[in-house]
């Protein structure tokens, strides 16, 4: 079978603040119709990473090459109008959902066509799209609502609709389940399969919570803190079993069937 399409080109990425080295030399790709997990310690650089692929920071070496039919751009390096259409093909979930206070639900999903949409996409019904989005994620009845009066998973799912507003192919999440309870975290990993698998979408997801690691990503992306730079990259399960000894321990301490067996020891 071939290999799916690449998206996203990551080659020889160092990033840093300063002379404070986060990561180094983390080459990768981003393929279509897949969900790849960011995963490591606290402070390894995993949020790091999703704002040098989103184009908000700037690498200290190496390139973030996107893939369209015109061929391939490194998307800081883009002339102003190349820049804004690779941007379209990505939507991005901030943690804790960042959606405006001062707008309703529905008027914080059709923001991106406000400010993004292509010709087409204007001459279209924005609150129906709205509408559309929203009901993929499961809010259909919050179009009017007020992001203060929904509860943190409905935040979540409300910040992943304004990310598939311009129905772009990839989305970034970040920590989409941190802070949520063990059930909506679950639908949580539901919704992402579901965007995975009936409406094709590539999904960069950094988290934290191994659980939702292993329900939901066809790869994962280990970042070593103390060296500084990734040192697997496979199937979650074939990590477990067969990784890096640091992959193996990390992820048996957090992997529930691991955790069962220690419990029942």
């Amino acid at each position: 079978m071939d290999a799916a399409p690449t998206l996203v080109r990551v080659e020889g990425l160092t990033m840093a603040y300063g002379d404070k080295l986060i990561q180094r030399d983390l080459t990768f790709d981003v393929r279509r119709g897949e969900v790849l997990a960011i995963i490591g310690g606290s402070g390894c650089g995993k949020s790091t990473l999703l704002r040098h692929l989103i184009g908000l920071l700037a690498p200290a070496a190496g390139t973030v090459r996107y893939i369209d039919a015109d061929g391939e751009q490194d998307l800081l390096g883009a002339p102003p109008e190349r820049e804004a259409l690779l941007r379209r093909r990505f939507g991005v979930m901030f943690q804790a959902g960042a959606l405006w206070s001062s707008m309703t639900v529905g008027e914080n999903v059709m923001l991106p066509l406000e400010l993004f949409a292509d010709d087409a996409q204007k001459t279209q019904d924005r609150a129906a799209r709205a509408r559309e989005c929203l009901a993929l994620v499961g809010l259909a009845e919050q179009f009017d609502a007020e992001p203060s009066a929904l509860s943190g998973g409905q935040k979540k799912r409300a910040a992943i609709a304004r990310a598939l507003a311009l129905d772009p192919p990839l989305l970034y999440l970040d920590e989409p389940s941190a802070g949520l309870d063990p059930l909506t975290s679950a639908l949580l990993d539901e919704l992402i399969v579901n965007l995975r698998d009936e409406h094709q979408r590539s999904v960069v997801l950094v988290s934290h919570e191994l659980e939702s690691i292993f329900a939901v990503a066809d790869r994962a992306l280990f970042l070593d803190a103390e060296r500084k730079t990734m040192t697997a990259l496979d199937a979650p399960q074939t990590l477990l079993e067969s990784g890096p000894e640091e992959v193996k321990r990390f992820l048996r301490r957090t992997h529930p069937a691991e955790k069962r067996e220690e419990v029942a020891a």
